[in-house]
C-alpha cells in the first residue's frame, strides 16, 4: 500500500502562504488602528480644541497695539491747577516692521531728520525685541520742520508714524517742584520691576513726590487698537479700539497762594518753609530751595544744562522740608514740657541765668553773653535764654529729656505720603552715643540738647509738628498732602500733657513775639502771633554760617495758619533772617482771607508814599 505523504516543497509553500496572510492582516488591522486614531486626534482638535488653535492663528494675523493712558490732573485745595497734560507730536516705529535691510535706509534719514544718532534709535529697537507689536517711541516734542520733513521723505520712512502724546505739564514750574515731584520715562531697571504691573517700554512713571507717592491713582489704565498684520508683521489695517482710561485727579490739601507767597519770601536762599493747618496736619505750603523745573523730565532727551540744573553742588532735588538739621532754640519747647511734665519744676520755679555755666569743667555760655537775671517758663522762652534751659536738661536729665523728643515725633518719620524722601532726623541717646562715639551718655549731652543742639537732628517738617502741640492744645497731628485723606486728618495723638504746661508754652511763645526775639512779627498787618527763634551754630567747610529758624502760629489764641522758616547757613539769626520770611507770608495769607481787617498804620502808609 502506498503511503500518502507531503512532499518538501509543499510543505514550504504552505507554510510562506500563512505567513503573508498574518503580516497582511496586521498591516491592514494596524493602518486601521493609526487611522482611527488620526481621526480621532483630528476630531479633537477641530471639535474640542478648534477655538484655541483658531485663536492662536488668528494671534499671528491680529495684533493689540497699546495706548498710554492719560494722567490725572493734580488740583490744589481749592481746585487750582497744578499739574495737567500737553500734548505734544512724537514719531513711533514699529519695531516688526523695521528688519535691517529696511532700517539702513529708515535709520539714516530718521537721524538726520530728528538730530538722533542711529545706534540710539537702534537701541530702543533692540530692547523692544524684533517681534514687538508695540509702537515704541523715538523722539518726542517734533517741531514744524521735522514734521515736515518726514512728511517729504515718506516713501523712504514707511511704518514711521507721528502720533499726538500725552505728556505731563507743570503750569507753575518751579513753585511746586518738591510737593508734585516729576515724571520720567522707566530706566531698564525700573522696567525690570514694573513688568508684572503692565509698564511698557517707553512708559513714564511718577519719580518723585506726589506723583510716585500716588503713581497708580494718577496712572490709569492702558488702552490700544486691534491691528491686522501682514505675514511680515507689517500693519495693514485697524480693526477696532479699546480706549485708554485716564487717571484719577488728586485734591491737595497745598493752598497756592500760600505756596506762591512762600516760595517768594524764601527767595534765592538754601532752606524751607513749611505751612501747616496745626488743627489737622493739612500741609498748605511746602517749599525747598534751590528747586527745579520739573517740566525738563517731560523731554524725551534732557541737554547738559538740563542736568547741571538738576545735579547742581546745592542738591536741587533734595527737599530741605524733610532733610534733617539741628533745631536750635526752637527746641527749648520740648525742654521747657519736659521739665515741666518731670514734676522736677513747677510751674512758678524762677531760675537765675548767667552769662555761662561751668558744668563738669565744659563752659556753656549764654547767647547774649551776660544773662537776663532770674527768669521763671515764660520768660526764658520769651528771651530764649540759654542758662536758663541749661538748668532744666541738668535737672530733668538725658532720658526724660529724651522720652519728650520722641513723643513731639522727633527720630522718627511723621507719617506724610513721601516715605522714601523723609528724613527721619537724629534723637541721639546711650545705646546711640556707645555705637557711634564708644562714649557713655554725660550732662553735657543733656544740656547741648536741652538748647537744640549737639548730635540732635530735625527736619523744618518735624519741627512744624512740634510747634503744633502748644498751638492745637496738645495733640501730636500727622501732616498730609492729599485733601480727601480722612485717616491722617482726623489722627490726633494727645501727649496728655498739663493744662499749666500747655498755658505756659502758649503765653511765652506769644511773649516771644510780643516782647522778646521775634518782635518782627508784632505787626499791626497781621492778627496777634505766638512763635519761637532759634540759631543753630552750624560750619560750611571751615566757615561759620549759622543756620536760621522761627516757627509761629497765628491768630495766638485760635491758630489756624502754622508757618516754620529754615534759613541753611544763612549766618544770621532766627528773630532778623527767617521772622521776616514768615510775617511777609502771614501777610500775604491774612489780609487775602480778611480784606481790609489787617492794614499798616495810615502815618505809616503816608510815609512810604512819600518815599515811592
Amino acid at each position: 500500500m502506498a503511503l500518502l505523504q507531503s512532499s518538501p516543497l509543499s510543505i514550504k509553500k504552505n507554510t510562506r502562504t500563512v505567513g503573508r496572510s498574518f503580516q497582511t492582516i496586521f498591516l491592514i488591522t494596524f493602518t486601521l488602528l493609526m487611522l482611527t486614531g488620526i481621526s480621532v486626534r483630528l476630531a479633537y482638535l477641530q471639535i474640542i480644541e478648534g477655538a484655541h488653535y483658531r485663536k492662536l492663528a488668528e494671534a499671528n494675523r491680529i495684533r493689540m497695539i497699546p495706548k498710554h493712558p492719560e494722567r490725572g490732573n493734580i488740583f490744589d485745595r481749592n481746585g487750582k491747577l497744578l499739574a495737567s497734560t500737553r500734548y505734544p507730536r512724537s514719531v513711533y516705529l514699529w519695531p516688526m516692521a523695521h528688519t535691517k535691510p529696511a532700517w539702513s535706509v529708515v535709520g539714516s534719514r530718521l537721524s538726520q531728520i530728528l538730530d538722533i544718532p542711529q545706534e540710539e534709535m537702534e537701541k530702543k529697537l533692540e530692547e523692544a525685541g524684533a517681534n514687538s507689536s508695540s509702537l515704541i517711541r523715538i523722539a518726542r516734542d517734533l517741531n514744524e520742520a521735522q514734521i515736515t520733513a518726514i512728511k517729504e521723505y515718506e516713501n523712504e520712512l514707511k511704518d514711521v508714524q507721528i502720533h499726538t502724546e500725552a505728556v505731563r505739564y507743570y503750569p507753575h514750574g518751579k513753585e511746586l517742584a518738591h510737593v508734585l515731584g516729576y515724571t520720567r520715562e522707566l530706566t531698564a531697571e525700573q522696567l525690570k520691576q514694573k513688568q508684572k504691573e503692565g509698564y511698557r517700554l517707553g512708559d513714564v512713571i511718577g519719580q518723585m513726590a506726589i506723583e510716585k507717592a500716588y503713581e497708580k491713582t494718577l496712572r490709569g489704565e492702558w488702552g490700544g487698537q486691534q491691528v491686522e498684520v501682514d505675514g511680515a508683521g507689517r500693519p495693514l489695517r485697524v480693526l477696532g479700539e479699546k480706549q485708554a482710561k485716564a487717571g484719577n485727579d488728586l485734591h491737595l490739601t497745598i493752598n497756592l497762594d500760600v505756596q506762591k507767597a512762600a516760595e517768594k519770601a524764601l527767595g534765592d536762599r538754601n532752606g524751607a518753609i513749611v505751612a501747616l493747618d496745626p488743627k489737622n496736619g493739612a500741609v498748605l505750603a511746602m517749599v525747598s530751595h534751590p528747586t527745579f523745573d520739573p517740566n525738563i523730565f517731560s523731554k524725551q532727551k534732557l541737554t547738559q544744562k538740563d542736568w547741571e540744573t538738576v545735579q547742581g553742588a546745592e542738591h536741587p532735588l533734595v527737599n530741605r522740608a524733610l532733610s534733617a538739621f539741628p533745631p536750635a532754640s526752637t527746641f527749648k519747647i520740648v525742654t521747657a514740657t519736659a521739665g515741666l511734665e518731670s514734676g522736677k519744676f513747677s510751674p512758678k520755679t524762677v531760675l537765675q541765668t548767667y552769662g555761662s555755666l561751668n558744668i563738669g569743667g565744659t563752659r556753656f555760655g549764654e547767647w547774649n553773653h551776660a544773662g537776663f537775671g532770674p527768669l521763671g517758663f515764660v520768660g526764658a522762652l520769651q528771651w530764649s535764654s540759654d542758662t536758663f534751659f541749661y538748668q532744666i536738661g541738668r535737672g530733668v536729665g538725658g532720658p526724660t529729656l529724651i522720652e519728650w523728643t520722641r513723643k513731639y515725633g522727633f527720630g522718627k518719620k511723621t507719617g506724610l505720603e513721601f516715605v522714601n524722601e523723609e528724613s527721619k532726623g537724629l534723637v541721639p541717646d546711650e545705646v546711640w552715643k556707645q555705637k557711634v562715639w564708644k562714649m557713655p551718655w554725660t550732662v553735657g549731652d543733656s544740656i547741648n540738647m536741652s538748647i537744640g543742639q549737639g548730635a540732635l537732628q530735625t527736619t523744618p517738617l518735624q519741627v512744624a509738628i512740634m510747634f503744633a502741640v502748644p498751638a492745637n492744645g496738645g495733640y501730636r497731628v500727622q501732616p498730609h498732602l492729599l485733601k480727601d485723606n480722612e485717616e491722617a486728618k482726623s489722627w490726633r495723638e494727645s501727649l496728655n500733657m498739663k493744662p499749666t504746661t500747655i498755658n505756659i508754652l502758649r503765653e511765652g511763645l506769644r511773649k516771644v513775639v510780643a516782647e522778646g526775639t521775634g518782635k518782627r512779627l508784632n505787626q499791626p498787618t497781621i492778627p496777634p502771633v505766638a512763635g519761637k527763634s532759634g540759631t543753630a551754630e552750624a560750619w560750611k567747610g571751615r566757615v561759620k554760617e549759622n543756620h536760621a529758624w522761627f516757627g509761629a502760629y497765628a491768630p495766638a489764641e485760635e491758630p489756624e495758619i502754622l508757618i516754620v522758616a529754615f534759613a541753611e547757613h544763612s549766618g544770621g539769626g532766627g528773630g532778623s533772617v527767617a521772622a521776616p520770611m514768615i510775617l511777609q507770608i502771614m501777610e500775604d495769607y491774612f489780609q487775602r482771607k480778611y480784606p481790609g481787617k489787617f492794614q499798616k498804620p495810615a502815618s505809616e502808609n503816608s510815609e512810604n508814599s512819600r518815599r515811592n
